[in-house]
């Protein structure tokens, strides 16, 4: 089984904020093959269903942000699901709003939730999907800024971006992700998806 985890903080408050592009992308990846994350277990918002012929998971964990690895540790051991199986959808200030980026291993760039993930998983070597949502003028504003929603012209164009990163997932499980990378990181290939 495929295990696909968007990253974010949970509840209201919190739910067009920069720093919940993970969980946006899977309420899109939900909606696109009907599934529904309507189960809780081990702190952790689940779905079961089928996406590209595999069976997958789609997990929003509602430990918050910088707890992230413990519900995430936590469900693959239960399900026994491997690193080489799972997906993580996370917010990436080193990118460009409307930039996509997909990645087999690497470091966390000081994102809390990826140090918690690779902290509680004993490894960094999982795919992600990384979604560009650019970075404040002074590093200073960091941390309102990612707590802060999208502004009025992103959520106009937020739809297409999470609608993308939800293909983008559909095509690592189908493909793998050096075939999706080739796809989402050719150069001209869209006007949404550009060079990080």
């Amino acid at each position: 089984m495929k295990c696909v985890v968007g990253l974010g903080n949970p509840g209201p408050r919190y739910r067009l904020n920069r720093h919940n592009a993970g969980f946006l992308v899977l309420d899109q990846l939900a909606e696109q093959h009907a599934i529904s994350i309507g189960q809780t277990l081990f702190d952790a918002d689940i779905g079961k269903g089928i996406i590209a012929g595999s069976g997958v998971m789609l997990v929003q964990p509602q430990t918050f942000m910088n707890l992230s690895g413990v519900a995430i540790r936590r469900l693959i051991d239960y399900f026994r699901i491997t690193i080489e199986d799972m997906i993580v959808v996370h917010d990436d200030l080193d990118l460009p709003f409307q930039t996509i980026r997909l990645k087999a291993g690497g470091g966390h760039g000081g994102h809390k939730g990826l140090i918690s993930v690779i902290d509680h998983l004993g490894s960094a070597d999982f795919t992600r999907v990384r979604i560009g949502i650019g970075r404040p003028p002074h590093k200073s504003m960091v941390e309102s800024y990612v707590l802060s929603s999208f502004s009025d012209e992103e959520m106009t164009l937020l739809p297409q971006l999470t609608r993308t990163a939800a293909e983008a997932v559909t095509d690592i499980i189908s493909s793998g992700i050096q075939a999706a990378m080739e796809k989402y990181h050719a150069k001209g290939n869209s006007n949404l998806i550009k060079e990080g």
